[in-house]
């Protein structure tokens, strides 16, 4: 369901960068629509969920179904009615949150106030998202994994729609079309949130929002839902320390040369296929496991779930970080290389995705970490590295942003995501909470060579075909893109099954 996702979502950019391709006001699209999820990730998917989910499954643990259902009920009124809240004082505040992410966008009076504009229609996207959020965690909690991977599919068409349909329609009216992609976004929104609701019925555990101020009395004195906020607290602070990485760097984009908030952007939904696919896939799935173990003290069992997460983290990202070091711009011609998007474009894109790759190994690894830390209630731990890699993040924009742009951005942060994945596992280690089961040298020696193999391959596949010069070829170059990927895919697996490598056994375990 995931990879459905990621894959709509590349149709979706790939149209955008088609019909809209790279200018001030996809700029102030992109720092719109950043603006409600970088609240959603703060405030609902990052730092509720990692604080409801562990609660949530010691709850059940201990409570059954009834006390699930009674923390449940809780915490969906006080998230409620604080999203209201968030989202009257974020339509309110626009054209604040606009100029503190990307004050840049001033050099283009129209961008900005687009940007403006824009942010106050989509801002309420925050609420759905955030509901979403809990009804996920209730859904992974009971192992029900299907419908909250699916739900962003639905956000993928719904974009789809509107620039296909929705874009001429506003330009036949005399409105800018890129004003479509603002009810997309609240129509995708909407949708992902109703899709929740009858798998969350069929378990029984829809929740039950108290609109009085009583119903608010019980669930703020409720211990289960102090608990809640009392892990929220320091998640919080860590969760946003990323979102703060993420606002300082749009803020230094705006003020690179129009178009740098667009090129990240593009390279960011290609590094969204293997952080997903790899880190949020399996960190939605340890997370409540994870939780358990804990809850029932069977260290074994926690140990062995982070070991396995974190074989299968090498074996399927280091792939990946070889092919966006050295087949970025193959893969950025085919998927985004088309209508109004230039070669200029391809080569900036390509640049900002490489320096992803450089640290995409830490950015899925991380997803994998963080909850062997949340699953014991430890959120100070992973917000103090937070905090540290923040810092140094801004010292490496010092010394790279200067003569790499807006690439100097994206490898800052692929830096930083391998000093923060480091940090966290030796913080593991050190505590016992995870001891690496035998066999990583010869696992890691064997994953190693297969991705020289590949590497080697890739490297040729770049050079033998000019991947911009066919752009009016536009069905030839995508099957060769297919053939290169495939025979990638090939090369990795049989090599690792040469050099001595049980796949199978090591995905059953």
């Amino acid at each position: 369901m995931t990879l459905a996702s990621r894959v709509l979502g590349l149709v979706r950019e790939l149209l955008m960068a088609s019909v809209f391709g790279v200018s001030a006001l996809t700029d102030a699209f992109n720092v719109a629509f950043r603006i409600p999820n970088l609240f959603r990730r703060v405030f609902g998917e990052g730092a509720f969920s990692q604080a409801f989910v562990p609660v949530l499954a010691a709850t059940r643990v201990e409570g059954g179904h009834e006390g699930a259902q009674h923390l449940i009920d809780h915490v969906a009124t006080l998230l409620a009615w604080a999203l209201l809240l968030l989202c009257v004082a974020g339509v309110v505040g626009a054209p604040l949150m606009v100029w503190a992410m990307a004050s840049g966008l001033e050099q283009s009076p129209k961008g900005y106030n687009a940007a403006v504009v824009m942010t106050r229609w989509m801002f309420p996207y925050i609420g759905f998202m955030s509901l979403v959020a809990l009804a996920g965690g209730i859904l992974n909690t009971w192992k029900k994994f299907a419908v909250p991977a699916a739900s962003p599919v639905l956000l993928n068409v719904a974009l789809i729609l509107s620039i296909t349909w929705g874009a001429p329609w506003f330009a036949r009216h005399g409105i800018e079309p890129i004003y479509a992609q603002c009810v997309g976004v609240m129509v995708g929104g909407l949708l992902q949130l109703a899709i929740q609701i009858p798998a969350l019925l069929r378990l029984g555990l829809l929740p039950r929002i108290g609109l009085t101020w009583r119903a608010i009395r019980d669930a703020w004195a409720d211990p289960g839902t102090r608990g809640v906020m009392r892990l929220m607290l320091p998640a919080l602070l860590g969760v946003s320390v990323a979102q703060i990485s993420l606002l300082i760097n749009t803020q230094i984009a705006s003020h690179l040369q129009p178009g740098s908030v667009s090129w990240i952007a593009y390279a960011d939904r290609l590094m969204e296929f293997p952080t997903a696919m790899l880190g949020v896939a399996l960190g939605v799935v340890l997370m409540p496991q994870l939780a358990a173990a804990r809850a029932a003290n069977d260290d074994a069992r926690y140990s062995g779930m982070l070991d396995w997460g974190l074989r299968l983290v090498v074996l399927l990202s280091l792939p990946c970080v070889v092919a966006l070091l050295v087949f970025s711009k193959p893969l950025v011609a085919v998927l985004y290389h088309h209508g109004a998007f230039t070669d200029r474009d391809v080569q900036q894109t390509t640049l900002a995705l490489m320096g992803y790759g450089a640290g995409l190994l830490g950015l899925v690894a991380i997803k994998v970490l963080a909850p062997g830390f949340y699953a014991r209630h430890d959120m100070r731990t992973p917000m103090r590295i937070a905090v540290v890699v923040l810092i140094l993040t801004q010292v490496l924009n010092v010394f790279l942003v200067p003569p790499l742009q807006h690439a100097g951005l994206t490898l800052s942060i692929g830096i930083g995501a391998l000093i923060n994945a480091l940090w966290l596992l030796l913080g593991l280690m050190r505590r016992g909470s995870y001891k690496p089961s035998p066999g990583w040298l010869v696992f890691g020696l064997r994953v190693g060579a297969a991705s020289l193999l590949l590497g080697i391959f890739l490297v040729w596949s770049a050079g033998a075909v000019d991947w911009t010069g066919m752009k009016s070829h536009y069905l030839q170059r995508i099957w060769l893109l297919a053939g290169v990927l495939s025979a990638s895919a090939a090369i990795y697996f049989v090599a690792l099954w040469i050099f001595g490598l049980k796949l199978r056994q090591l995905i059953r375990r």
